[in-house]
């Protein structure tokens, strides 16, 4: 389940669904469509590893940048996506005196999506 949330303009969406990992293909082709500077900074991060100082990882990037001019740069096995299938799908309106709109989009065959408003 995903929440997306934006607080000024009173609004959320609620995301259910199936998550499965994209192939090594998929990943390799979005991968490919990024700038290089994107790419780079995918290669050099260990994401959410510690790290000493912002300075680790700026001398990381320099080297990297030096070791990959004019060069392909390679998807790390690391970095990938998730595809979700939802499943249901629900909007939500904040609206005064608590009588918020919700809007509740469930699938129930493909393409065939019962829509149904939700009490607040």
């Amino acid at each position: 389940m995903s929440v997306f949330f934006w607080h000024s303009m009173e609004r959320q969406i609620i995301i259910k669904g199936v998550a499965e990992k994209t192939t090594a293909s998929v990943s390799d082709n979005y991968f490919d469509s990024r700038p290089d500077g994107s790419k780079l900074g995918a290669v050099v991060s260990d994401q959410s590893e510690v790290i000493p100082s912002r300075e680790f990882l700026d001398d990381k990037l320099q080297k990297l940048e030096t070791k990959y001019n004019g060069k392909p740069i390679q998807r790390p096995e690391n970095w990938g996506g998730f595809l979700v299938r939802p499943v249901e799908i629900e909007f939500w309106q904040g609206r005064p005196n608590r009588l918020h709109d919700r809007i509740r989009y469930q699938l129930h065959a493909v393409f065939n999506w019962k829509i149904e408003r939700l009490s607040p």
